[in-house]
């Protein structure tokens, strides 16, 4: 069908590349580009005689638009899918304009100097990709991602308006580390220790880090603590579900990971501010991604599932309504399958699937665009397809 140019190399794009290929068929050509060659050499190397998709790889600064629009003339992608770092959305995307070719990324753009996790620098190209004829996809992965695809297929299928969402992302692995990320943890740790918040009757309410603490019992996982954060896609999700009266989202930690991440933040190990070191200008939180383990490294000592999904209370044919559908993953099938563990298997075959659908046409509008905004039927269908089914419950416990 057509060619894709996948920026970034890490683990949500080693899994986002090995299902590329595994879907030959869509993607008759892929480039695989990071400011690394050599990783993505590896990857080839892996891939190369157990897929009918021809690889191609390449080095590239994704700080650096001339050099993105260079490569981009050059293979002349479809689509462009970025795997890379949330700091380097707005210059992939500048790059996209440029070129005239179709974007889909998994998170939203974040300034490297604060820890904001909002749409408003990606919203803001919309006439710009609108008039270029080019559509953008933000946040295809699993949560933001599959939790929009959810909520508009409960929308679509189930509701006649949708009052409360609850997004529950429970990972109940062990990779028997003290303390590790599960996926970047630059990103998931600037995510973590920043204030919580959820959105009620159109207004924020704020929260200190992990001040809301909920217990759940999650199915094929058991009772976790999870804890109320903020996350990105209850920003658009407030604006294209209609009835919304309160959206929340809450991710488990345990008592290790919070204790570790306690002491970190004590210490100053966890800012985002440079200090000088020896003369030179460092950023604390950098420096702690640097030592702590790989997330790509965690795959074959990580055990037990992940279940994410979301909690609908609302309203059909003038009666009260509660749906919950959720996904269930396990980390060692994932690791036989792709070498990676649940979390980056969990964003990794999303971002393949929207992709898919922008080059087939079936998500393919000129503009920027979130997830629920598309219709959820193929990617419904494209999970269940591709390794992420999913579970219905229309009589859930729900969340207090």
């Amino acid at each position: 069908m057509g060619k894709c140019m996948i920026i970034g190399c890490g683990g949500v794009a080693g899994v986002a590349i090995t299902k590329c290929c595994q879907n030959s068929e869509v993607f008759e050509e892929i480039m695989i580009a990071s400011r690394t060659k050599s990783k993505c050499d590896a990857l080839k190397a892996k891939l190369e005689g157990t897929t009918k998709t021809k690889i191609q790889t390449a080095q590239v600064d994704a700080d650096n638009v001339d050099e993105l629009v260079a490569l981009i003339n050059e293979f002349q992608p479809d689509v462009v899918l970025n795997l890379a770092l949330p700091y380097q959305d707005l210059t992939i995307m500048d790059a996209c304009l440029a070129t005239k070719t179709h974007y889909v990324d998994t998170a939203n753009y974040e300034p490297l100097d604060t820890a904001k996790f909002e749409y408003k620098w990606q919203w803001a190209y919309r006439e710009k990709f609108k008039e270029a004829g080019i559509c953008a996809l933000l946040g295809s992965g699993f949560d933001p991602g599959v939790t929009g695809v959810f909520s508009a297929y409960a929308q679509k299928h189930y509701f006649d308006e949708i009052n409360y969402i609850d997004i529950l992302d429970c990972n109940g692995g062990d990779h028997g580390y003290p303390f590790a990320t599960n996926f970047n943890p630059e990103i998931n740790i600037r995510e973590v220790t920043a204030n919580g918040s959820y959105l009620e009757n159109g207004e924020w309410v704020e929260t200190e880090p992990m001040e809301i603490k909920r217990e759940y019992d999650f199915a094929e996982v058991g009772k976790k603590d999870m804890y109320l954060l903020h996350h990105e896609e209850l920003e658009s999700l407030g604006l294209n579900i209609k009835g919304i009266k309160r959206i929340r989202f809450f991710m488990t930690f345990g008592q290790s990971y919070i204790t570790h991440l306690k002491c970190l933040e004590n210490v100053g190990m966890t800012s985002i501010e440079p200090i000088e070191f020896e003369g030179k200008q460092i950023v604390p939180l950098q420096f702690l991604k640097a030592v702590l383990p790989d997330p790509a490294s965690l795959g074959p000592r990580t055990v037990g599932k992940t279940n994410i999904g979301c909690i609908f209370q609302g309203i059909k044919d003038g009666k009260e309504k509660t749906y919950y559908v959720y996904n269930v993953c396990d980390h060692q099938e994932c690791y036989k399958e792709v070498g990676s563990q649940a979390i980056s298997y969990t964003t990794g075959v999303p971002a393949m699937i929207g992709a898919m659908l922008v080059m087939n046409g079936k998500w393919n509008q000129p503009g920027v665009w979130n997830m629920e905004e598309f219709d959820p039927d193929p990617f419904m269908e494209a999970l269940n397809k591709w390794g992420l089914p999913w579970v219905e419950d229309f009589n859930p416990t729900l969340v207090d």
